[in-house]
């Protein structure tokens, strides 16, 4: 059954900012038919997710994101560099690839997961959830260009209903968000680029390093802007080329901060924050499952 819900549309003098991710390298972890995990778009932590694959449109900047391969080091991620300069302020413009909200207003929707859209994920039939107990969820957001999109996740359905009050408090905030989409099988092998933003919560795959299965493969963890929200432990960043938002005092939009209105929602619904933890650092990493 499908459930929608609209929220007017606030004002807010001023926009909060928040965080981002990407993909890590391959790692032991139960079996999965053709999902064997490695390095994406930018590197995602031991618990994060992919957003590799995708190349997008140049922007005014003339940054390609996922344009420009790394050499991969033999940790499995991509050569971790220091941030080029289009992306220190980093405010991309979002690719449509669903029909925007037309007045103004919060809408999302939660339903199956259509067959096309499972076939495109990372879904296989190793994976710890069931097809049937997931969720295809549509959701308005506003990007870094000043205008509202609409954006696509899969997450468990026990969790669907939070979720899209979540980003709805989100978008009445004006919290921006670069990209929300599926991530896709072919990503899970792509090379890394570091350089990936997009917000996204089901990947089938295990923790890195670990045999257990991360919570992003049972729907029940979010990935938020992992390009301003960078995983860190030791000399690891991810994404690889998103270190210059280690400095969290130096607050850009998007950005994940204690106290702003992202992590306000999601520990309103009950989910803990991994910028928080003290090493590795997840800031982008939001988990229903404290993990």
């Amino acid at each position: 059954m499908r459930v929608r819900a609209g929220i007017a549309l606030l004002t807010v003098g001023t926009t909060v900012l928040a965080g981002c991710t990407d993909t890590p390298p391959r790692a032991a972890g139960p079996a999965v038919t053709n999902t064997t995990p490695a390095p994406a778009t930018s590197a995602a932590p031991p618990d994060g997710t992919t957003t590799k694959g995708t190349t997008a449109p140049p922007s005014a900047t003339g940054w390609r994101v996922g344009a420009r391969p790394l050499p991969l080091r033999p940790d499995g991620y991509g050569e971790m560099r220091p941030t080029p300069p289009e992306l220190v302020e980093r405010s991309l413009p979002t690719r449509d690839l669903l029909p925007p909200p037309r007045d103004g207003r919060y809408a999302a929707t939660v339903d199956p997961v259509p067959a096309e859209v499972l076939r495109r994920s990372t879904w296989q039939p190793g994976c710890p959830v069931a097809a049937g107990d997931l969720r295809y969820l549509t959701m308005s957001f506003w990007g870094f260009d000043g205008r509202a999109h609409t954006g696509e996740m899969l997450v468990n359905a026990s969790v669907a209903e939070q979720v899209t009050g979540i980003f709805g408090r989100l978008f009445a905030a004006r919290f921006p968000l670069e990209e929300m989409r599926v991530t896709r099988a072919e990503e899970l092998d792509a090379a890394p680029t570091g350089d990936g933003n997009n917000t996204t919560a089901f990947v089938c795959r295990p923790m890195r390093g670990k045999s257990s299965w991360s919570a992003h493969a049972k729907g029940l963890a979010i990935d938020v802007n992992p390009f301003c929200n960078p995983y860190h432990s030791g000399e690891v960043v991810l994404p690889e080329l998103a270190s210059a938002y280690l400095d969290r005092s130096r607050v850009r939009p998007g950005m994940l901060l204690p106290g702003g209105p992202a992590v306000a929602a999601f520990r309103a619904a009950g989910w803990t924050w991994g910028g928080t933890w003290t090493d590795p650092v997840d800031t982008m990493h939001f988990s229903a499952t404290g993990h």
